[in-house]
This record gives C-alpha cells, sequence and structure tokens, in this order.
C-alpha cells in the first residue's frame, strides 16, 4: 500500500526573545475604547496566570515570513534527503502572507509558496506552489491536503510549510498582543510503498462559519486614536474559549472512533499552541470522554517559550520533538500521535500519523 509518511522536519525560530516584562509599561485599551487603569504589572501576571506564556520571539525588521518559511523548509529537506528538483508540490499555510514591518500593508502576491520556491532555487516546472489560508489550523490542513495528493497517486514529495509573523498584524492595544508571535516549521511528505499502513492513518476536518465567523477575525484598533494598520487580529477570547472546550474533544474522540482507535493507544497529543490553560483542559477533557485520565506528558507544550505562532506551532513542535529537544517528550518506532488545530474561522482539524515500526 502507499502511505504518506514524514520523512524530514525543520523550524525557524526568530532571535528576538520578546518577554512579559517588556510589556509592563505597555498602555492596553479595553473593548470599550478606554485605557485600562490597572497597572502594566497587574496585566501581565494575570496573563501569565491564565496562558502560562512567559516569552515569545519576533522577526527583526528586515527579515519577511517567505524569508523564515524558506528557512524552515531548507532544514526539513536536508533532513529527508531529497532533491528539491523532485518535489510536486510547496504548500504553505499562513493567514497574512509577508508583512511590511512599516506600514503593516499584507503582501500575497507573488504567494508565499511561489516565494519559497524562487527561494529554493527550484527550477522544475512541474513543481506547483499552493498557499493555504485556513487561520491557525492551516499547517494541519496542508498536511492533510498533501495525503489526498500522494493517495490520489499525484504526487511522491510534497513539502508542507507552515509559517506566520503575527506580530506584525497584532493590534498593539490589546492585551491579546501578548499571546502571539512569529514562526515557522515544515516537514517533506513522501510517498512509501510497504504492506502495513504507517504514515498518515487518518484526517478529520470540520469547519463552522456561522455566528464563529466573528470570533477571530481582523477588525481596526480597539484604540481609537491609533493610526496603524486598519486590519489588526481581533480575537473574542471567552467565545473561543468556550467554543474550543465545546468543540475539539468530541472532534478528536469522532475521529478516533471512526479510526477504531482508542485512545489508550494514542502516545502523544500534538495539539495549536495557542493558551497553555485551553490546551490542558481540552486534553482533559478529550480523555473524560473515554472515562480516564489523561496520561502524564501526553501533551507536550512549547507555547510558555514560543507564544502561539499560529500555522507554525504544530510543525515546529513535532521538528522539536524530533530533535530530540523538547524534553522529556520523544518519539519511537510504531509511535501513535494525534496533530489537532483550531482557529479562525473556525476550523478543527486532525490528523492521526503512526511512527513505522
Amino acid at each position: 500500500m502507499i502511505n504518506s509518511v514524514i520523512t524530514g522536519s525543520g523550524h525557524y525560530l526568530p532571535n528576538k526573545i520578546v518577554t512579559n516584562e517588556d510589556f509592563i509599561n505597555h498602555k492596553f485599551f479595553g473593548d470599550d475604547g478606554n485605557p485600562l487603569e490597572k497597572s502594566g504589572e497587574e496585566i501581565t501576571r494575570k496573563f501569565e496566570e491564565i496562558t502560562e506564556i512567559r516569552e515569545r520571539r519576533y522577526v527583526e525588521d528586515d527579515i519577511l515570513n517567505s524569508d523564515i518559511a524558506t528557512e524552515a523548509a531548507k532544514i526539513a529537506i536536508e533532513k529527508a534527503g531529497v532533491d528539491v528538483e523532485t518535489l510536486d508540490y510547496i504548500i504553505c499555510a499562513h493567514n497574512f502572507g509577508d508583512i511590511d514591518p512599516i506600514a503593516r500593508q499584507i503582501d500575497i502576491m507573488p504567494s508565499i509558496s511561489a516565494k519559497v520556491k524562487h527561494n529554493l532555487g527550484i527550477k522544475n516546472l512541474k513543481c506547483k506552489p499552493y498557499d493555504m489560508t485556513f487561520g491557525c489550523p492551516g499547517w494541519v490542513e496542508s498536511l492533510i491536503l498533501a495525503h489526498q495528493f500522494i493517495q490520489a497517486k499525484i504526487a511522491n514529495k510534497i513539502l508542507v510549510v507552515g509559517s506566520d509573523t503575527l506580530s506584525r498584524a497584532i493590534d498593539p492595544y490589546d492585551r491579546s498582543a501578548m499571546i502571539f508571535a512569529d514562526g515557522a516549521g515544515a516537514v517533506v511528505l513522501e510517498a512509501k510503498e510497504d504492506d502495513y499502513k504507517y504514515g498518515i492513518i487518518n484526517h478529520a476536518t470540520l469547519s463552522y462559519t456561522d455566528e464563529e465567523l466573528s470570533f477571530l477575525c481582523n477588525g481596526k484598533s480597539i484604540n481609537p486614536d491609533y493610526v496603524g494598520s486598519i486590519k489588526n487580529i481581533n480575537m473574542k477570547g471567552r467565545k473561543v474559549y468556550e467554543f474550543v472546550l465545546k468543540n475539539v474533544p468530541p472532534a478528536i474522540k469522532s475521529l478516533l472512533d471512526e479510526s477504531s482507535i482508542s485512545i489508550e493507544e494514542i502516545d502523544k497529543i500534538l495539539l495549536h499552541q495557542a493558551n497553555a490553560k485551553m490546551d490542558h483542559a481540552m486534553i482533559e477533557r478529550l480523555y473524560k470522554l473515554y472515562g480516564v485520565a489523561a496520561p502524564k506528558d501526553v501533551d507536550p507544550m512549547t507555547v510558555q517559550f514560543l507564544g502561539n505562532t499560529s500555522v507554525a506551532t504544530v510543525p515546529t513542535m513535532f521538528n522539536l520533538i524530533q530533535e530530540n529537544k523538547l524534553a522529556p517528550h520523544q518519539f519511537h518506532p510504531d509511535n501513535k500521535i494525534i496533530m489537532a488545530s483550531v482557529g479562525a474561522s473556525m476550523n478543527i482539524n486532525a490528523v492521526i500519523y503512526q511512527f513505522k515500526k
């Protein structure tokens, strides 16, 4: 049978580290358009209590999203040991393309995937660049799409990248600005023929576009006097939190049940890193659906020191574990893992992945 297998992975993290202390003297506003009366110390302390985020990474002004996407891609390609000219597709997940560091102008023409293909020096005209804009679940959805191309026998090797520079898309006066960060992750997915099933075992995607469409979108700054970008990340935090806890655990359970895989067979669950408290609650509720307690260390975390890098969170975490750089987490032969994400509009998706024996 033909299996869709990750043969190489990589990530890129910017050098600039921004800690919570860097926000202490920052002026934040409330939804009513007025400055918050709480002190910076109180705001950042409460923020860390809720999210567990202590620091995050921002790109320097001379670096674009397509640049960090390319760096992550180079590492994944090197680890996979493939010739770039043999890639059938380059699928790049992102939400804002390249963002100008000064004017905050969004640039998606040419596409990020086309820029990555150019940066890699690929001359193969049959290598197709394809952008995926699907909110934070974009990389997982890109992996699903790549798997479908391989199973349809229209591709053998696909580069799948997730990359965003959210530091240039935030509303600087919104407390949620402290959540978001920059980064890139990538994998090479290849067709591998064998007599047993491994690699991507199954997948599922749900898309909610009624009132959920407004839970996480772009809008004006909550500071009415802000003269920067008129399109900034606008998140209804409580709505998102309630939606996630209600819908993500049963969605993952449904995928496991459909796949005839028990929760006890799962070795790791790589969740999108948005808010540690929310992720802990998702894991707890998922296992509660099976009437069992979540095992220790089943859910790796990077949000505490990387923040929410959107489409880059899951592939970055995957690579860190694969390179033994996220102790105590490791992947072992025949392990089964879940990679899952949730985000605008609201979309939920998950992949069950099994390593080779």
